[in-house]
């Protein structure tokens, strides 16, 4: 397989998907149902270019879930009035023991690591224009969703060819429970991996879980 010319094809069908936003909102649901009964509490994720589906919205309702779970109502027992008022004006993530990270490369290494997100958080542009988080914590995620620009059979996945993911899959102790995201556009049928690839524990698409099978 032509990897380079498969990846040009198949962002560019991916970018002219004509249904893509309605991909994107069963890919929302597929991904916060599988997330139920999760028992991670610090996720990585990416910040989606090229018409990749955009994972931050369904994490931050993961985010909410747990802000609900440890804030208010978990409280409301034994907190004073004042502890009470303070802990509504504080925000979700500030109030949430769950996080979301958000990848930022090592040039020395070309590796990644992961700093907090929250919506409103500080960004600037990486070397390759895309955001990061700016100043936040660094966090080590147990779970992972990595964006795919292809997949196949074997939780095997077609990036964009800078092996980031791969780098840093093989420094992570522990390594995380990895899971790619796509829309089934991006099923390569007759893809195969090379030695060093890392394959996926897990695939969703807009369908529901591609792999395992």
């Amino acid at each position: 397989m032509d990897k380079a010319a498969v990846r040009k094809q198949l962002i560019e069908e991916r970018l002219a998907l004509p249904d893509r936003m309605v991909r994107a909102d069963l890919l929302q649901r597929v991904m916060r149902i599988w997330l139920v009964g999760r028992p991670d509490t610090v996720i990585g994720a990416y910040w989606p270019i090229k018409g990749e589906f955009d994972p931050l919205p369904a994490l931050y309702r993961w985010q909410e879930d747990g802000a609900f779970g440890k804030g208010l109502e978990a409280s409301s027992l034994d907190a004073t009035p004042d502890a009470l008022e303070s802990l509504a004006t504080q925000s979700l993530a500030a109030r949430s023991p769950r996080k979301i990270g958000l990848p930022v490369v090592n040039k020395v290494h070309k590796t990644l690591v992961f700093h907090a997100w929250y919506p409103g958080c500080p960004m600037e542009e990486d070397a390759f224009g895309i955001p990061k988080p700016k100043d936040t914590e660094v966090v080590v995620p147990t779970l992972l969703f990595v964006p795919c620009v292809g997949y196949g059979a074997g939780g095997h996945r077609l990036g964009y060819g800078g092996g980031f993911y791969d780098r840093t899959l093989a420094t992570l102790q522990p390594r995380p429970h990895t899971v790619g995201l796509g829309y089934t556009q991006g099923f390569l049928p007759d893809m195969e991996p090379e030695p060093h690839d890392e394959p996926l524990d897990a695939i969703l698409n807009d369908n529901g879980v591609v792999w395992p099978v």
